[in-house]
């Protein structure tokens, strides 16, 4: 039986329930990522035994499946997209949104998926965007092919966030600090592609690469989309 099957408990002794259970951790991931949650931390937050918890959560897996959903909630759209494109769009980047909000997302992001009331709800408004536009083997790898991209470029951008916090150096800082190094490497003329990318390349902020290259694969799955089947 999962974790939404499972009945909930009484509240007694305590008033305690899995959703005050699910605020407490994501406010303890949100201060201090996923390695500042376990179910005694939990269970200190809300002023309770570590024991009880486990009446509600058998395992810290579980415990992650419900906060993901939780946050599910904020990556639903508030309305049904208008066309499959805006759907995908919409997914993409109210998921950076919410992973830019609590980091700890990025760390759970793309794995098997959790069957919550949250996360159903959002597979059910993307894949209704796309319904009878392909078979459905093309809309699960269009869809599959979409979040591949946004999960890694969400990734990359929460881990130089968190490079920014524990160097001290923003990427400016960074690549300044860099400079005289590689600069003698590319002195050196073996590696002309990269000096070309690093000389000749224009540098743009994290939003504006992460909305070019989204709209680079739905270009891509748009093109598949509208070639007929074979």
């Amino acid at each position: 039986m999962t974790v939404w099957d499972r009945p909930e408990p009484p509240t007694q002794p305590v008033p305690l329930d899995r959703e005050r259970i699910v605020a407490a951790a994501i406010a303890l991931a949100d201060e201090g990522g996923l390695e500042a949650v376990s179910l005694r931390k939990v269970a200190a937050r809300l002023d309770a035994g570590p024991m009880r918890l486990y009446r509600y959560i058998s395992t810290k897996e579980e415990l992650f499946d419900l906060m993901v959903d939780e946050i599910q909630a904020e990556i639903l759209p508030e309305e049904q997209p208008g066309d499959w494109r805006e759907a995908l769009s919409i997914l993409a980047h109210r998921t950076r949104q919410a992973a830019l909000r609590h980091e700890w997302l990025a760390d759970l992001l793309g794995g098997r998926p959790a069957f919550g009331p949250n996360g159903l709800a959002v597979t059910e408004a993307t894949l209704a965007a796309l319904d009878g536009l392909a078979d459905i083997d093309t809309v699960m790898r269009a869809v599959e092919t979409v979040s591949a991209y946004f999960n890694g470029a969400i990734r990359r951008e929460i881990t130089n966030l968190r490079a920014e916090r524990a160097t001290g150096l923003s990427k400016h800082d960074w690549q300044r600090a860099q400079g005289p190094h590689v600069t003698r490497i590319l002195a050196t003329g073996r590696f002309p592609a990269l000096a070309k990318a690093v000389y000749d390349g224009t540098d743009v902020d994290a939003e504006t690469s992460f909305a070019t290259g989204l709209d680079w694969v739905l270009d891509a799955v748009a093109a598949k989309l509208a070639r007929p089947p074979a």
